[in-house]
């Protein structure tokens, strides 16, 4: 999804999270400011449809919650909010969370060529300030290509790339699965997106 900035009101934290519920578009809130999330592609779609089911399957039964891309994430010692395409809690603390979570353990982005360097660097910045995150994800749409980062065990981040045939393994949740699931029936078109 893309963040597109518009002229929006000033609003509080407080003031955003009661507004956001009744607009029918989602909203992040960023530094005090709103900003209009825009549709995807529909390679972008199913990549995050075969993603969530890849997860729903392995994470059934384990208390964890897989979220799509209606559910905001709280980023972390901030009153800022996103919505990832694709997030995992597994935190007590998010168990019965209704507005948005706070404590995800693995978040996925699905790229598009107008957001991938914000996702990478300027929203990866954001999310990693949690604590609880141990994989941040992301997603090419017009390959077959995943960049993984993880924490280590000393608490430092670092990239793994995974391509066509390789094997991916996702330490937050304990899962390994073929990068072929996530691109499952994904037509790539030789004209490229926007």
């Amino acid at each position: 999804m893309i963040a597109a900035k518009e002229h929006f009101p000033q609003l509080t934290p407080a003031e955003y999270l009661d507004w956001e519920e009744q607009q029918e578009l989602r909203h992040e809130y960023l530094n005090g400011e709103v900003y209009a999330m825009t549709g995807g592609t529909m390679n972008h779609s199913q990549i995050a449809g075969n993603f969530i089911t890849l997860l729903n399957i392995h994470l059934r039964s384990s208390g964890c919650r897989v979220l799509n891309a209606d559910a905001k994430v709280q980023i972390a010692e901030s009153n800022d909010y996103v919505y990832p395409d694709v997030s995992v809690t597994c935190d007590e603390r998010d168990k019965t969370a209704t507005k948005f979570i706070s404590h995800p353990c693995l978040i996925v982005e699905v790229l598009s060529p107008s957001t991938a360097a914000y996702d990478r660097r300027d929203k990866f910045n954001f999310y990693r300030r949690s604590d609880s995150l141990q994989d941040y994800v992301l997603v090419d749409t017009q390959k077959i290509e995943i960049d993984i980062y993880s924490k280590n065990d000393r608490g430092r981040w670092e990239i793994l790339s995974y391509v066509a045939g390789d094997i991916i393994e996702l330490k937050s949740i304990d899962l390994t699965f073929s990068i072929d699931r996530v691109f499952e029936d994904i037509i790539f078109d030789s004209e490229p997106e926007i």
